[in-house]
């Protein structure tokens, strides 16, 4: 189940997951597995430091307080899952498939999600540095109340993505794809690399006259006074 954010005209807008998680049972495990299968769990306060789920299933399950410093997840599935406050630098979430996922509150840096996949995903509240999403595809994502330093879209693909109250900080769009994403709602709204390739975005009067230098630049126009 999703629902179709309310209100604006211009860009299409995404549609928000709802997981409806049913009854959990704690996570009683030692640790995680390669390729293991996780249903109904919540995972309360655990330290999967350094653990290796790779090509994991994850679903109807919760991660909640969770510490993954140099968690393996890649190639992993998580799908009608919340993750809320969980922290930790270098996940490994490279070729990962998030759909109907809601994360909440998190404190991540250096996050590997290139080539992954994400639908019907909301990313609310938190701070996330150096977020790579090179090659990655994402449709129907939203990010609302965030802070991103540095994210990486290169070569990425943005389908009906909005940026609702966030801070997008040296943003790179490097060969990126734009297709009804919503950028009036970061601020600040930095783009380091690659605004040559924000046609499919919408932005507000303000952010155009503060890209304009940027904009002038990648245009070759010289500005004199």
């Amino acid at each position: 189940m999703a629902r179709r954010a309310a209100g604006g005209t211009g860009a299409k807008r995404a549609r928000r997951p709802e997981p409806g998680l049913p009854a959990l049972e704690r996570f009683e495990g030692g640790g995680l597995e390669p390729d293991g299968d996780y249903d109904g769990l919540e995972f309360r306060e655990a330290d999967l430091t350094g653990e290796n789920g790779a090509g994991a299933r994850f679903m109807d399950c919760a991660l909640t307080g969770c510490a993954l410093d140099g968690t393996r997840l890649s190639r992993a599935r998580v799908l009608d899952s919340v993750l809320a406050g969980v922290r930790g630098v270098g996940t490994n979430l490279a070729e990962a498939t998030l759909r109907d996922v809601e994360v909440t509150d998190a404190r991540l840096g250096g996050t590997q999600l290139h080539g992954a996949v994400l639908e019907r995903v909301l990313i609310w509240g938190g701070k996330i540095d150096f977020l790579n999403l090179r090659s990655a595809r994402l449709k129907d994502v939203v990010f609302e109340g965030c802070v991103l330093v540095e994210p990486d879209f290169g070569g990425a693909r943005l389908e009906r993505v909005e940026f609702v109250d966030c801070a997008l900080k040296g943003a790179d769009l490097t060969g990126a794809t734009l297709v009804d994403v919503d950028l009036r709602g970061a601020a600040p709204l930095e783009i380091a690399r690659g605004v040559d390739r924000l046609a499919g975005a919408v932005i507000s009067t303000a952010q155009l006259l503060d890209l304009a230098p940027v904009l002038a630049a990648a245009s070759g126009i010289r500005v004199e006074g």
